[in-house]
């Protein structure tokens, strides 16, 4: 089996504490919805990991949480402070040091929109891909099967959803 991608930004934050750091903001209301409606539509489709990186803030912390437990046998994720707010250069360089045969990875925008764009031979055709809202899903299918060989533009984009489209499909 070929190496498999799973990107997501982070599901809704809270902006209801303005003295809140923004590393430590957690998800609102929609956001916990939507994070449960993301892992749930993983196992429907057969995306599931068997190793979960994820930013150290606590928006992407929770958003793993719940989307795990929507999986069967989860890994247990990991937290990584360089993660937070990281560039496309420093995500390549998270995955080049992946163990599982598919990866999720949780991060933020702008630096996760930014990765999906290229990492892909060709971008999905959603009209949101490139805005990469909160809680955005895409599946790669790369082509190479070690991961420190992992390369911008060479893989196959095989989906990509937001919750909005999962929700309104059920």
């Amino acid at each position: 089996m070929a190496l498999r991608l799973i990107l997501m930004r982070h599901a809704k934050s809270s902006w209801g504490d303005p003295l809140c750091d923004d590393f430590d903001r957690v998800l609102n209301t929609r956001g916990r919805r939507n994070a449960g409606t993301m892992g749930h539509w993983l196992a429907q489709h057969g995306y599931v990991p068997d190793e979960v990186m994820v930013s150290a803030a606590a928006r992407t912390r929770e958003t793993a949480q719940l989307v795990c437990s929507a999986l069967p046998d989860a890994p247990t994720p990991t937290f990584h402070d360089g993660l937070y707010h990281a560039g496309r250069e420093t995500i390549l360089k998270y995955l080049h040091r992946g163990t599982g045969r598919t990866i999720l990875l949780i991060a933020h925008n702008p630096g996760i929109g930014d990765f999906a764009e290229h990492f892909g031979r060709q971008p999905s055709d959603h009209p949101d891909f490139y805005r990469y809202p909160t809680c955005a899903t895409a599946v790669f299918e790369l082509s190479t099967d070690v991961w420190k060989d992992a390369r911008f533009g060479t893989n196959q984009a095989l989906d990509f959803t937001i919750p909005r489209d999962v929700e309104a499909a059920q």
